[in-house]
């Protein structure tokens, strides 16, 4: 775009849409030409917000991205704002045909690799970190005593470890002894013990928690000698017994991880999470559909995409069924959902509650708007498995886990599920770490990417800027994706954040 033409001030999202989305904040009296449509703005339009570009009356479906996103709960006229004051949920889905648009993955000719540890088990890390688990609330200052006691002193000997990673949770007690949220948060802690990012764990317990250190640690992966060890400090003789024990413990872990080195893998180890968060109205135009592009070229070079937030898909189900690779997984995916609308209607909620203040504020108005632009992550690859909260991925391609929308909870199920790299859009400036996961922040707009440029790692808002393509910012997500799997540290890694964004979805009575 040469500097003297004329910016882009909206955009319609497709040939049939009700609706336009503002490139930047517009006046009232503006006239805009948009296509064979012109429509002078009756109101202010905030950046990311929505205009009707024809009338809608009263009860009509309201279309963006050529898909409904609410009714019309009252008259709209051709300018108006389109938001809270005038949309409102729709009672009816769509619903494609189970499959329907499946297609089965070309692999592309050419092969990559990116740098990583290979670990005894097979699995490869993009991280080479030492995790101290614990195993219930009542250990974790413990573990928060050694790794940062560690991480303080001892560090600077060990220049091919990334650090010491406490993993401390507010629960592990006062549960059911054989209920679904002790299977849930097992699960959780088990795979974080397995991942391929931590070269060694040491598990701590209390001693007489519900959730015991033994079976945390059966049916572990495979570590070299002396890189598993347990602790419990009723059986050391106290907390400080058991931080000097844990230090000496974790002491001889660092002097072997720190002699392993990156060597080239394929890029089917790498598994990688798609999170968005404080999302805007141009979550769905810019970020999550170049994240989409990149996730589909991992795919097609052999990697595995992790889709999850199943609050956040509501709505916009059909669009993941219709590329199912079986009934079965399709099935799968609307169970999930069906066991959300009970569960939140246990709880007096409804999954339209979803969209947050932050959401609305960016031009986000229904739960069927926001799922439209967050399924758009999860490019157009076949949905090749589905998989409960935390469930260890094993299928390439493609994949969903059933996970909360809020972000934390969600991005845990997806480590605990084997992610090695986390990609996270957002326009409203998340600034999410995810230790031992590195976490790319992918920002929707230009104005928020400079503003908050120290915690972005790439700016999607050139998309919307007429700058870049959607398939050329995909392109250069999958480098960098390549990149950070090799060592290239993220924004915030380099902020030294993600030590308390471990955060396991706890269900069940706390008693």
């Amino acid at each position: 775009m040469s500097s003297t033409s004329t910016p882009i001030q909206a955009i319609r999202l497709a040939p049939n849409d009700h609706v336009a989305v503002a490139r930047f904040a517009l006046s009232a009296g503006q006239v805009l030409v948009l296509g064979e449509v012109t429509v002078t703005l009756l109101a202010d339009i905030p950046a990311g917000h929505k205009f009707a570009v024809v009338p809608v009356a009263t009860g009509e479906t309201v279309l963006k991205y050529g898909q409904p996103i609410g009714v019309a709960t009252a008259d709209i006229l051709p300018g108006a704002h389109v938001h809270t004051q005038n949309l409102g949920m729709s009672t009816s889905h769509q619903q494609h045909a189970v499959g329907q648009a499946y297609q089965a993955t070309v692999p592309a000719v050419e092969s990559r690799t990116f740098d990583g540890y290979v670990r005894p088990s097979g699995r490869v890390g993009t991280r080479n970190y030492i995790g101290v688990v614990s195993s219930v609330n009542c250990s974790a200052t413990v573990c928060r005593h050694i790794a940062d006691g560690l991480n303080a002193t001892v560090m600077q000997q060990f220049p091919n470890v990334d650090g010491v990673v406490a993993i401390t949770h507010g629960s592990g007690c006062g549960m059911s002894g054989d209920g679904e949220g002790l299977v849930l948060l097992q699960r959780t802690l088990r795979g974080y013990a397995n991942h391929p990012n931590f070269a060694g764990v040491l598990l701590i317990g209390l001693g007489c928690e519900v959730n015991q250190i033994a079976p945390l640690v059966e049916n572990l992966d495979a570590r070299d000698p002396g890189m598993v060890a347990t602790l419990t400090i009723q059986d050391v003789g106290g907390t400080r017994d058991t931080i000097a024990k844990g230090k000496e413990l974790i002491m001889a872990m660092l002097a072997q991880a720190n002699q392993m080195q990156r060597q080239a893998v394929p890029l089917s180890h790498l598994l990688v999470g798609l999170q968005c968060g404080g999302s805007d109205g141009y979550s769905g135009i810019s970020a999550n559909p170049a994240l989409g592009a990149a996730a589909d070229a991992l795919v097609r070079l052999g990697g595995t995409a992790i889709l999850s937030e199943t609050p956040e898909i509501y709505g916009a189900e059909h669009l993941l069924t219709s590329r199912a690779a079986s009934p079965a997984v399709a099935d799968k995916l609307m169970q999930r959902l069906q066991w959300w609308e009970s569960y939140t209607a246990s709880h007096g909620g409804d999954l339209d509650n979803n969209p947050s203040p932050g959401n609305k504020e960016g031009g986000i108005t229904t739960i069927l708007e926001k799922s439209l632009g967050a399924v758009a992550k999860g490019g157009s690859s076949g949905v090749m498995a589905v998989y409960e909260y935390a469930q260890t991925v094993q299928q390439q391609g493609l994949v969903f886990m059933d996970t909360p929308g809020y972000d934390p909870v969600s991005a845990t199920g997806q480590v605990a599920g084997g992610a090695n790299l986390i990609c996270f859009t957002t326009g409203r400036g998340s600034t999410y770490g995810c230790k031992p996961t590195p976490s790319l922040k992918l920002a929707t707009n230009t104005a928020m990417f400079s503003h908050m440029e120290l915690d972005m790692d790439f700016n999607c808002g050139t998309i919307v800027d007429g700058t870049q393509s959607i398939e050329q910012a995909g392109a250069a997500i999958l480098e960098l994706m390549i990149q950070t799997a090799s060592g290239l540290r993220t924004k915030s890694e380099e902020n030294g954040l993600g030590d308390n964004e471990f955060l396991p979805w706890q269900l069940g009575a706390v008693m």
